[in-house]
Parts: C-alpha cells; structure tokens; sequence
C-alpha cells in the first residue's frame, strides 16, 4: 500500500473538500478522544505507530508530487505524544519541503508550532481543532490532548509567524459544547480567518466510550440519536433540523467575527461560505 493516497473518505457525496491527496504518518492515535470514529475501522487505534519503512516510503512517494495539496492527516493525528520523541512528522515535513507540494495538516496538538520553521519553506497552512474552550470539557473528551489553553496559544503564535490558519470546532455535540459564541469571538481576537465545523456522529464503539465518559449527558442525546436521527452511511447522525440549527448558528457568529465557514460531511454545503476545509488558505 501506498502511503500517499486520494483523499476519498468513504467514497461519500458528502465530502465536499477540494481535490487533494492524504498522508498519515502514524497509524492510530494516542489523544484518547471518546468521539472519535477512526478506531472503528483501524485495528489496535489507540496504540499509536508509525507507518512502517516511514522515511524510506516517503522520499520515494514525495518525489513524484507535481503540486498536490498532501492533508496530514485524516485518519489519525500527526502529532501525537509519540512525536515528541520520534520526530518522525519533522522528518517528513523536512522530505516534503524538497519536493512538489502544498500541505495542510490537522491536528489538536500544540506541538505543531515546533515546525513552524518548516511550515514557512512550503506552501501550507494549519486547521487546529478545538473542540471546546474548556479545559475541563475538553480533558474529558480529549483526555491526552493538549489542554485547549495551549492550542490557543499554539493558534497564536501561528498566525503571528504568517502561517495560514484554520480551526475545527469539530464536532459540536448538543448539550455538551454547543454554546460556541465565546470561542469563535476568542478566534476572531487571535486572527483565524476560517471556522470548520460537523456535529458529532455516532458508531457503536465511540458511543460506548462517550456513555462511560458523560453518561447522563448520553441520557439525554439518546433518543435524538437513537430515536428521531438519521443513519446516514454507517453512522447515526442528529436529527437534520437540528444539525441545520447548529450549522446555521455557528456560521452567524463566524460572520458576525469576520470569519469565513465551513461544514463537514454534513450534507449542508449550501452554508459553506468557502472551501468547506480551509484549504483556500493555501492560495492567499
């Protein structure tokens, strides 16, 4: 298998993200967040590894590039606590800067701003996700993340360097992270110029960690998942009216902070106000 390959998750009609290519340099993730659903289709998730033969693949695969947009990554993070160690993403980001491309990388790690350096000798640009900006909210759902305080502050030195940057409140979850206004004025106040956002979706193993982790807020969102919610390519989605009003609020407050928006995989394309992904950012 190769490790870069066509962005085509799911091969859904629902993504409406710009033609790229995606890169993972780990396999699984250490961040431990109770939402997430890529540990419902790779084996062993939450042992985090790198991919193996890393370095020797990449240069390989890199050199053939012909000015690709390469999103890092999609079905893991990039800067998992294992990095720090490993130094395997500076490694690649190191190969890439050599060759043919634009980068986009995603993560929730504050540890991206140590290759800033990097980041500036290519065409890139940066989507953090925050989720939430409470630090306890966040440690319950995100539990080996970086605490959101230091995503802020890694948002901030990102921009001040000049680096294109974007941030997911992703995903919004209703009683637990759905009052967003605060957040989106703090962004404004730091310079993101894009917001991209979906609501959260549900597969039986991340519900079973959500339950244990929130369980009287797993009460609640029962019946608007289980009862009145739409299965929708394998996952069970909110209620569409309701995923319209959570959508159309945080699209309000991003324009009333001057910031453009996004949703994903929402099948709401008609609220985007941009590239649903941020990668726009790549051309300014």
């Amino acid at each position: 298998m190769t490790l870069i390959s066509k962005f085509d998750p799911w091969r859904s009609a629902l993504c409406t993200c710009h033609s790229k290519l995606t890169f993972n340099p780990y396999t699984g993730c250490d961040h431990g967040c109770t939402y997430c659903y890529a540990s419902s289709y790779i084996p062993r998730f939450s042992q985090c590894r790198p991919k193996k033969n890393l370095i020797q693949r990449l240069r390989s695969e890199a050199a053939k590039l012909t000015g690709e947009i390469i999103s890092i990554s999609n079905s893991s993070d990039p800067y998992p606590r294992l990095e720090a160690k490993m130094r395997l993403m500076r490694s690649c980001l190191e190969i890439l800067s050599g060759d043919n491309c634009k980068v986009q990388i995603i993560t929730k790690s504050s540890l991206v701003t140590r290759d800033i350096d990097l980041l500036a000798e290519i065409p890139s640009m940066v989507s953090m996700t925050i989720t939430t900006d409470d630090d306890e909210t966040a440690r319950l759902l995100e539990p080996y993340a970086p605490p959101v305080s230091e995503r802020l502050k890694a948002v901030q030195k990102l921009v001040q360097k000049g680096l294109p940057t974007a941030v997911r409140i992703d995903p919004i979850i209703p009683f637990v992270n759905d009052c967003f206004e605060k957040l989106v004025e703090t962004l404004a106040g730091l310079g993101v110029k894009h917001i991209t956002s979906s609501t959260y979706k549900v597969k039986q193993d991340d519900w079973r960690r959500f339950s244990a982790t929130m369980p009287e807020l797993a009460a609640r969102l029962k019946p608007l998942y289980f009862e009145r919610g739409e299965r929708i390519a394998g996952y069970l989605y909110l209620p569409r009216d309701l995923r319209v009003s959570l959508m159309e609020k945080l699209r309000a407050a991003a324009e009333r902070n001057g910031i453009v928006f996004g949703t994903c995989r929402e099948g709401l394309s008609h609220l985007n106000t941009v590239m649903c992904d941020g990668s726009w950012l790549l051309d300014e």
